[in-house]
């Protein structure tokens, strides 16, 4: 039988329910997710990068979940943080790029679902699902220009929110970097960004936040805030669902002097510098949160994931971001593009490192959260775009099956076990990413039943989408 590319919630229910590892009953598992910023899947010095500093993450890729083939469900930021919520194309909800649309209030989504459930809900970081206020000028969108588009956190299940619509540099938020050789770096006093930062306090208030308590480093400031949140939800005994999505290392690009001088030593320019500092920045950040997660009691039984909303900016002459030797970069529905750094650690059910090589997406990430805490969705009728992999991590299955299919501006793709097809306006290449993950061979011309069928499906799957 031919694997469909969306399965109903129903169906997805019922894979969970033949998992060959069951949650036990007297246990509630909390649920963080954390994002990055345009990280490059070689932006991970365990996955090989000759300078970086990350220890958390290298960590995590040699004892945690490890995805070879994670995928962001679009090239660009939006729409991906819709497919983390969702599990469902973006494209369903009209978040189609950067910016454009927003998270229906109406729309099935993980922070809805857990906080019913009786889990305390949290958001931290870059938002970029909506403007955040009616009334001041904030951001890309954000005030009487983009009321239309109004949908913070705060009114979408989240109970505790620290959180700005866009990009904001990522160090010193609040202030405009000056100009150096190269790129977007050093602060200029007296210029402010334009983005705000939003709180919501667990009674409800919603306040812009003093720029006189942002100053420093901005991944360091939103794990802050986010450890406070989970140290209050342990000590009243609520689960809780936290949603870390860092800035880091979107432009523009800024690290602290200290975290520069670890590079001091290379030949690469300020810019560069910069880029390597703020990634080790995030890392400690995370680390801070993973020591949060054990110091609390918490880590055994948090189901916490880690990828990058999509691959890195630039190109490879004027970014130091790094793809792995993969092809292409962000906005490209190549592997550059689209395939990220990702990581699962749930000590409780995941004990000891686990490679996967089958793909999977942030599209799976609603489903499979959902599924594992056993939580009834079917009322919605909504299908998935995404699926429950956690077959995958029990090792009940190797491949995934199914195919993911991406759609982004006027290119598609169909990414499958072995193969996948890309391309636009009808003209359509194939590649064999099991043999040649830089996609440097066009096998079209030698597997032309292949293409035809796998592009009937994928324009067949695009209609379904409208």
């Amino acid at each position: 039988m031919r694997p469909r590319l969306a399965l109903p919630l129903t169906t997805l229910l019922v894979v969970a329910c033949r998992s060959s590892v069951e949650e036990p009953r007297s246990r509630v598992t909390n649920v963080v997710l954390v994002m990055a910023d345009d990280q490059g899947y070689g932006d991970v010095a365990a996955r090989g990068h000759p300078h970086l500093a990350t220890p958390t993450l290298d960590e995590l890729y040699r004892d945690a979940v490890r995805f070879e083939r994670f995928y962001a469900q679009a090239p660009v930021c939006s729409p991906t943080r819709a497919s983390v919520l969702t599990g469902r194309h973006p494209t369903r909800i009209g978040i189609t790029g950067a910016n454009v649309g927003h998270l229906p209030e109406g729309e099935a989504q993980l922070a809805t679902s857990l906080h019913d459930a009786g889990y305390r809900c949290g958001h931290f970081g870059k938002w970029h699902l909506g403007t955040l206020s009616k009334t001041v000028r904030d951001s890309n969108r954000g005030g009487a220009r983009g009321v239309a588009h109004y949908a913070p956190p705060w009114e979408r299940g989240f109970d505790v929110c620290f959180s700005t619509e866009a990009k904001v540099p990522t160090f010193d938020p609040m202030r405009t970097p000056g100009r150096f050789a190269g790129g977007v770096g050093q602060k200029r006093e007296g210029s402010e960004y334009g983005t705000y930062y939003w709180q919501c306090d667990a009674n409800g208030r919603v306040s812009r936040v003093d720029e006189q308590e942002l100053g420093g480093d901005d991944s360091a400031l939103i794990v802050d805030r986010a450890c406070r949140f989970i140290e209050d939800c342990v000590a009243s005994s609520k689960p809780f669902f936290v949603v870390v999505w860092f800035h880091a290392p979107h432009l523009p690009v800024v690290a602290s002097r200290e975290d520069r001088a670890r590079y001091d030593a290379l030949a690469v320019d300020l810019q560069t510098k910069h880029y390597y500092g703020c990634l080790t920045a995030l890392d400690r950040a995370l680390g801070k949160l993973r020591t949060t997660l054990r110091e609390t009691g918490q880590r055994d039984d948090t189901m916490l994931w880690y990828c990058s909303d999509n691959g890195p900016e630039g190109n490879s002459d004027e970014s130091p971001g790094q793809t792995g030797g993969l092809r292409g970069r962000k906005r490209s529905l190549y592997e550059g593009g689209v395939r990220v750094p990702a990581f699962l650690e749930w000590p409780r059910r995941t004990r000891g490192p686990r490679v996967v090589d089958a793909p999977c997406s942030t599209s799976d990430i609603a489903p499979t959260v959902l599924a594992s805490l056993g939580l009834d969705t079917t009322a919605t009728q909504r299908p998935f775009d995404g699926m429950d992999v956690m077959p995958l991590l029990s090792g009940e299955r190797s491949l995934r099956g199914a195919e993911i299919a991406f759609a982004y501006d006027a290119e598609a793709a169909l990414i499958g076990d072995r193969y996948k097809l890309i391309g636009r306006d009808g003209t359509y290449e194939l590649y064999d990413l099991r043999a040649d993950a830089a996609e440097s061979v066009d096998l079209a011309n030698e597997l032309p039943d292949l293409v035809h069928d796998w592009h009937s499906r994928l324009e067949s799957w695009k209609r379904g989408l409208r």
